[in-house]
């Protein structure tokens, strides 16, 4: 797997779509993105890696930076995201934080 992530609007999409050469049929066929937002708790979070582990790529904004919420769900909802980016780097052959458009390989290469 691939998992990509950084800030949103990042350009993560367009990079990877563009580093290896996907249509943009082929880039919806290969990809999920917005993977912070498929988990609101952290009871999710294993069954939700389980569903993306075998995933060609994966994309995820990163939710940890910022303001710390007041609201208690929308705080549980970012210790989850964390934590499934945490499970999907981990288990990543390659991992890559694109800021600007530009990337940081932080594990493996393409």
């Amino acid at each position: 797997m691939i998992f990509v992530t950084g800030p949103r609007y990042a350009g993560k999409k367009e990079y990877i779509r563009s580093a290896l050469g996907l249509s943009e049929t082929e880039f919806a066929a290969a990809a999920v993105c917005g993977a912070e937002m498929l988990v609101s708790r952290v009871d999710q979070v294993d069954a939700v890696y389980e569903q993306l582990r075998d995933r060609q790529i994966v994309i995820a904004s990163e939710t940890g930076c910022g303001v710390v919420p007041i609201d208690p769900a929308e705080e549980e909802r970012r210790e989850a995201a964390g934590r499934l980016s945490c499970k999907l780097a981990a288990s990543a052959d390659v991992v890559i934080r694109v800021v600007c458009g530009i990337p940081c390989f932080l594990k493996g290469n393409l």
